[in-house]
């Protein structure tokens, strides 16, 4: 058996085959695990996933809603971009909540972080619990056209068991929130 930590792959050569200001798609030229040669793409993003479950005294999750173009379908999620690996992921988080959302202040903790897409990406990410948020405007970005409304907690696990939500950052930090508050109990 191969040891877990030990990389079997080796790289050969890598080029940028794409690039813009959110993503490069690096061309790969690798020694595969089975020591025969082989290439690998990989989307490497130029900041970190950044999510935020702003829960308020009705123990509700504001979600926000907008058309995503990749999937070319409407999705809810919970607030969530991208957060410069140059700054501190709470601070990218405030920022984010604001934008999208126009909550701010508040008491805030990490949840969870993961890694997305880890076969295709080496994308990240860090969620965090939002409190006693005060309400402001909201200024979304260009490329945002965003709804917004409170979902009682318990309906949003709900909503990710009849698949209304499918974004993978927002089932990882609602379940993560869920583990959390079971474990509390038992």
């Amino acid at each position: 058996m191969n040891t877990p930590q030990a990389n079997p792959w080796r790289r050969l050569a890598r080029r940028v085959a794409y690039e813009n200001p959110w993503i490069s798609v690096l061309h790969d030229d690798v020694v595969r695990p089975d020591g025969q040669p082989g290439i690998y793409g990989v989307v490497h993003f130029h900041n970190r996933a950044i999510g935020i479950v702003p829960l308020d005294a009705q123990d509700r999750v504001m979600l926000v809603g907008q058309f995503r173009y990749p999937l070319d379908r409407y999705s809810w999620e919970i607030p969530e971009g991208g957060g410069r690996f140059d700054e501190e992921p709470e601070e990218s988080a405030r920022r984010e909540l604001v934008e999208e959302t126009g909550l701010h202040g508040g008491t805030w903790r990490e949840l969870c972080r993961a890694d997305l897409s880890n076969s295709v990406t080496d994308e990240v990410m860090v969620t965090y619990v939002a409190t006693d948020l005060v309400e402001g405007p909201a200024a979304p970005e260009g490329t945002e056209q965003l709804a917004v409304r409170w979902v009682p907690f318990a309906e949003t696990l709900a909503m990710i068991g009849r698949g209304e939500i499918r974004d993978a950052m927002t089932i990882l930090a609602l379940q993560a929130l869920a583990l959390e508050r079971a474990a509390n109990l038992g």
